[in-house]
C-alpha cells in the first residue's frame, strides 16, 4: 500500500505539473547534448585538424556543466517548493493519520525518484535525436557533405548526465524534505495567511523608475560605444548599472500599476479593480524573481543570437581550389599526373604571386591614397590610409593565372585595358574595408608604377587565390602577364592550385575526396594545404561558439519561464482566499480564470519586453565588439535569421503562458467545487 501510494503521488505531480517535468526534460537533454560534444563525429572529425583547439574546447565543457547544474539545482528548488507547499494539508493529514516522519520523507524521496527516472527515459532518447540532428546541421552550415556519419552514443555523457540530474534533484528534495517533516502536524494543516502589501508612493515609485531608466541607458551607452576595449572595469560597470537599474525598475514600475488603477476603476466593471490589484501586488511581492527573470532572458536572447551571429560569421569560404601545392614545377607535375593522382583531378593551374622585382622600381599609391581620403571618416579609413603611409603595397598577381580561378569557378575573366589594373584583398570578409576599397575605386583611384599612370579597374577582386589561407594579402593589384614578367621578382609561380573531380567528391564526398589525395601527396615530400583545413577551422569556431552559448541560451529561458511560473502559482495560491471570498459572493469560476489569464500575460509581458528591449541594446554591442559578418552577408538575411530567433522565443514563451495559464485556472475550478461543497 505504502509503495502503492508512492507511484500514485508521483504519476499526479507528473499530471498536475506538466511545467515543471517539460523543464526537467529540458535539462536532460541540454546536459546529454553538452557532454556528449567529444563524442559527436563533427567533432572526432576535428580532433584530427584541431587536435589542440579541441583539447581547449573540452576542458571549458565541465566548467559550463557545472554552471548549468547551479542554475538548475535553483529551478528544481524553486519548483519543488511550489508542489510541497501545495501539499501541506495532505502530509499533515498523513502525520496525523500515524504516518511516521521517516515514512514521510521516504516516501517524498520515492517520488522524486521515480519522476527522475520517468524524466530519464523521456529525455536520454530525445537528447540523442537532437545530437544526432544538430551534428548533421551543423556540418550542413558549413558545406561539408557527411556521407559517412554514424549515430554516435556516449556511455560517458549519459552517466554524467543521470548523476548531475539526480543529485541536483535530490539535493533540493532532501533539503525541502527535512524543513516539512520536522514541522508539526498542526503547523501543516493551517492555511497561509496572505502577505501584506508594502507599496512605494507615486512619488518614490516614480523616482525609482526614473533612476532605473537612467542606469539601464547608461549601461547601453557605455556597452555601445566602450565594450570594444573588454577592460575588466568596463564589462562590470556594464553589468552594475544593467542589474542595479532592472532591479530598481520592477520595485518601482508596482506603484505605477497601483496609480493607473485607481485613475481607471471608477469608470470600469467586473474584475478590473481586482486583476488589477493582483497585478500590482504579484509585481511588488515578486519583483526580485521578475527582475531575475528578466536578465536570463536578456542572457538568452544575447547568446542565441550571439551564437547565430558566429555560425554566421564563421562560414566557409567559396571554394576556389581544393589544395595548393608548393614545389617546383618539374616535381609537381609529376606526382599530380600520375597514374594514382590523374584519375582524381579535374584541373591543376599556377598561380603566379610575387612582389615587384627591385627597389629602383617606384610604386605610388598616392592617387588611390586621395580617393580614400574622400570617404566619410572611421577607424577603418584612417587605418588604411596610415598602413600606406608605413608600408606601401608591391605585390602582383598574374591576370592570366587569376582568370584560370575565375574560369574554375564559371565566372567571366577580368578584361584590362593597356596601362590598366585591377585591386586584389584577401580580406574581404571585412565588410567596412571591403565598402571603402569599393567606393574609393568607383572615385577614380588610381596608382603609378615607374611614374606611369595605372587606372584601377571599378571592381574589388576578393577570391581567394589559394585553397585556404597559405598567405594572407591586405592589397595587391592584378596586371597583364607581359608587365608581371617585366616586373616580377621571381619568374616561379607561388603555387599550383588543384581541382578535383566533380563525379569524385559526389562518390566519396568532400571530405573523401580530399583525404583519398592528401593520402597520395603525404607520400611526396611536397608542401600543400586542402580546403578543408579552412572548413576544420571555422567548423571548430562554430561548434566552439554557437553550440555552448546557444546551448546556455536555451538553459536561461527554459529557467527563466519556470522561475516565472511558478512564482506566479505560488503567489496565487498564497491569496487562495481572496478567490474563495469572490466565488461565495457570486463571481463564476470563468472570470476569474480570465482575470488570473490578464494577470498571467502582464507578469510574463514585464519581464520579456524589457528583456527585449534591453537585448536589442546588449546584441547591438555584442556584434559591434565582437563579431564582424562577411561582406557577403546582406542585412536581409541577417535580419531574418534574427527575426527566426526572436519567433521562436515567442513561441517558447506563448507554450509557459499557457501552461501556467492552464495550472492556475484548474486551481481555480478547484477551489469552485471546494466551494461548493461547503455550501
Amino acid at each position: 500500500m505504502y509503495f502503492k501510494q508512492i507511484r500514485r503521488n508521483a504519476a499526479k505531480n507528473r499530471k498536475d505539473n506538466g511545467l515543471f517535468f517539460g523543464s526537467l526534460v529540458v535539462a536532460i537533454v541540454a546536459f546529454y547534448t553538452l557532454l556528449s560534444l567529444e563524442q559527436q563525429d563533427v567533432m572526432l572529425y576535428l580532433k584530427t585538424i584541431e587536435s589542440d583547439a579541441v583539447a581547449k574546447l573540452m576542458l571549458l565543457i565541465p566548467v559550463v556543466y557545472l554552471v548549468s547544474l547551479f542554475f538548475v539545482f535553483f529551478l528544481v528548488y524553486f519548483a519543488y517548493r511550489y508542489q510541497l507547499d501545495n501539499r501541506k494539508k495532505e502530509f499533515g493529514l498523513y502525520l496525523m493519520l500515524g504516518m511516521k516522519r521517516s515514512g514521510l520523507f521516504f516516501m517524498l524521496m520515492g517520488e522524486t525518484v521515480i519522476n527522475s527516472l520517468v524524466s530519464l527515459l523521456i529525455g536520454l532518447p530525445a537528447a540523442l535525436l537532437l545530437t544526432e540532428s544538430v551534428s548533421l546541421t551543423t556540418a550542413k552550415l558549413v558545406g561539408l557533405g557527411l556521407v559517412k556519419h554514424q549515430i554516435s552514443f556516449s556511455l560517458s555523457a549519459v552517466l554524467g548526465s543521470v548523476i548531475g540530474f539526480a543529485a541536483v534533484q535530490l539535493a533540493a528534495m532532501v533539503f525541502l524534505s527535512s524543513i516539512i517533516c520536522r514541522k508539526e502536524p498542526l503547523e501543516l494543516l493551517d492555511s497561509e495567511s496572505d502577505k501584506k502589501q508594502m507599496p512605494l508612493s507615486r512619488q518614490k515609485g516614480g523616482r525609482g523608475l526614473i533612476i532605473s531608466f537612467i542606469l539601464i541607458v547608461s549601461a547601453y551607452f557605455i556597452g555601445i560605444n566602450m565594450l570594444d576595449s573588454f577592460k575588466f572595469e568596463i564589462v562590470m560597470l556594464i553589468l552594475a548599472f544593467g542589474i542595479i537599474g532592472t532591479f530598481m525598475f520592477f520595485r518601482s514600475i508596482g506603484a505605477f500599476i497601483g496609480y493607473k488603477i485607481k485613475k481607471k476603476s471608477p469608470s470600469q466593471t467586473g474584475l478590473f479593480a481586482f486583476t488589477g490589484r493582483q497585478i500590482q501586488e504579484n509585481v511588488l511581492h515578486e519583483h526580485r524573481a521578475l527582475a531575475v527573470s528578466s536578465l536570463l532572458l536578456l542572457m538568452a536572447i544575447a547568446c542565441v543570437s550571439f551564437g547565430i551571429g558566429v555560425t554566421e560569421s564563421r562560414q566557409a569560404s567559396t571554394k576556389t581550389a581544393d589544395f595548393s601545392i608548393m614545389g617546383s614545377e618539374e616535381k609537381i607535375v609529376s606526382v599530380l599526373s600520375s597514374e594514382e593522382n590523374d584519375g582524381l583531378i579535374s584541373t591543376y593551374y599556377p598561380m603566379y604571386l610575387s612582389r615587384i622585382r627591385d627597389s629602383d622600381i617606384t610604386v605610388s599609391w598616392d592617387g588611390f591614397i586621395e580617393a580614400v581620403k574622400a570617404q566619410p571618416k572611421s577607424d577603418q579609413r584612417d587605418n588604411l590610409i596610415e598602413y600606406f603611409a608605413l608600408v606601401p603595397e608591391s605585390r602582383i598577381i598574374s591576370l592570366s593565372s587569376y582568370n584560370e580561378l575565375l574560369e574554375s569557378l564559371g565566372r567571366e575573366p577580368i578584361q584590362l585595358e593597356e596601362d590598366q589594373a585591377a585591386l586584389y584583398t584577401s580580406m574581404g570578409d571585412s565588410t567596412d574595408f571591403a565598402n571603402i576599397i569599393n567606393e574609393a575605386l568607383k572615385n577614380g583611384g588610381y596608382i603609378e608604377i615607374d611614374n606611369q599612370k595605372r587606372e584601377l579597374a571599378a571592381n574589388l577582386y576578393t577570391d581567394n587565390i589559394v585553397s585556404d589561407r597559405l598567405i594572407t594579402i591586405y592589397l595587391a593589384y592584378i596586371i597583364p602577364d607581359e608587365d608581371y614578367q617585366e616586373l616580377c621578382d621571381d619568374g616561379e609561380p607561388y603555387c599550383w592550385n588543384v581541382l578535383l573531380k566533380q563525379d569524385i567528391i559526389e562518390k566519396k564526398g568532400l571530405i573523401g575526396a580530399i583525404e583519398t589525395l592528401e593520402q597520395n601527396l603525404s607520400k611526396t615530400d611536397l608542401e600543400y594545404e586542402s580546403y578543408i583545413n579552412g572548413v576544420g577551422r571555422n567548423l571548430f569556431y562554430t561548434v566552439a561558439a554557437s553550440y555552448i552559448t546557444i546551448y546556455l541560451g536555451i538553459l536561461f529561458m527554459v529557467i527563466a519561464n519556470t522561475v516565472m511560473g511558478l512564482k506566479y502559482l505560488m503567489q496565487q495560491r498564497a491569496n487562495r482566499n481572496r478567490y474563495i471570498t469572490l466565488l461565495i459572493l457570486g463571481t463564476n469560476a470563468d472570470a476569474l480564470c480570465r482575470s488570473a489569464k490578464k494577470q498571467i500575460s502582464c507578469f510574463f509581458l514585464l519581464a520579456l519586453g524589457l528583456a527585449v528591449c534591453n537585448s536589442f541594446f546588449a546584441v547591438w554591442a555584442m556584434f559591434k565588439a565582437f563579431i564582424h559578418l562577411p561582406a557577403d552577408t546582406t542585412l536581409i538575411k541577417t535580419v531574418i535569421l534574427g527575426s527566426a530567433a526572436f519567433i521562436i522565443l515567442i513561441i517558447i514563451e506563448l507554450i509557459y503562458s499557457n501552461f501556467v495559464t492552464y495550472s492556475s485556472s484548474r486551481e481555480i475550478r478547484e477551489l469552485q467545487v471546494t466551494d461548493e461543497r461547503i455550501e
